[in-house]
């Protein structure tokens, strides 16, 4: 009789430490649009090195920057067990998506949903605080294979040097926006354009983690623009920002072959844990 109860406790136990303890591997990548003023680092010459950079990675999740909508169709297409959404900053698929990509053998999509960084976020396409594009996130809540619920948030902040007060309202939207969830675990990528000095990151890291400096193990040069050439970049402007989560690891990559790189930045990969209830 005790030994029933004892397997029967174990069969119950045993399923909520697994769940507790589940992981999410996120990488942030700004996969720069196809130009044809790349010369040698144009899309078809480093395509097939970006999907090589993503497989090895390995990561359930993606949020993109700059990706047009064959890129993200080349990228499934070559690694078909991803699937990806997101509309362009200008609400259809001709402009640059801040596109999400997911496992979909290990992720159930929920729901999906968007809105601008302007004075009017559900406007499609509206541009508020003087900068030139409209600038916008996609988002997902997806659910894991034991049942744990959980939101990625997508976006790229305006480049400018004279745009750093759009992008602090813009961080102040988000922040709002994600407080006013219903408060289950929350996770933001993007391409910040500005430092972990700013007003921006203060803000948004009121409420949410940075993976790159919580993290327990780091590596990798600073996540950011190296231009195609590699080194260190001046400033760390892509992140990997959560809550509800326990940051284990993260890296940036900066796998190159032939002296070419994937991208004109470097992918960040964070290695995330549900924090316990």
């Amino acid at each position: 009789m005790i030994a029933r109860l004892l397997l029967l406790f174990a069969m119950v136990v045993a399923p909520l430490a697994s769940a507790a303890a589940e992981t999410l591997t996120v990488m942030t990548y700004n996969v720069r649009y196809p130009s044809p003023d790349d010369g040698a680092d144009q899309w078809e010459n480093r395509r097939d090195l970006l999907v090589d950079t993503i497989r090895k990675a390995a990561p359930d999740l993606i949020g993109t920057q700059e990706l047009f909508q064959s890129q993200g169709d080349y990228i499934t297409a070559k690694l078909p067990h991803y699937a990806w959404l997101g509309i362009d900053r200008r609400g259809g698929h001709d402009d640059e998506h801040m596109g999400i990509f997911y496992r979909s053998d290990r992720l159930k999509l929920i729901d999906r949903g968007s809105f601008w960084l302007s004075d009017t976020p559900e406007i499609i396409g509206s541009i508020s605080w003087d900068h030139p594009f409209p600038r916008m996130v996609n988002w997902g809540l997806f659910e894991t294979r034991s049942g744990r619920r959980f939101r990625l948030y997508d976006t790229h902040f305006p480049y400018r040097g004279e745009d750093e007060a759009a992008r602090t309202n813009a961080a102040r939207l988000i922040a709002e926006r994600i407080s006013a969830d219903d408060g289950i675990p929350a996770i933001l990528t993007g391409d910040f354009n500005t430092g972990d000095d700013s007003e921006a990151h203060r803000t948004l890291t009121q409420t949410l983690s940075d993976s790159w400096t919580t993290a327990k193990h780091r590596s990798g040069p600073t996540p950011g623009y190296h231009g195609f050439k590699g080194g260190e970049p001046d400033r760390r402007i892509d992140w990997i920002l959560s809550r509800g989560f326990d940051v284990i690891s993260t890296r940036s990559i900066d796998a190159a072959r032939g002296g070419h790189y994937p991208s004109d930045h470097y992918p960040l990969v964070t290695k995330l844990r549900f924090a316990k209830p």
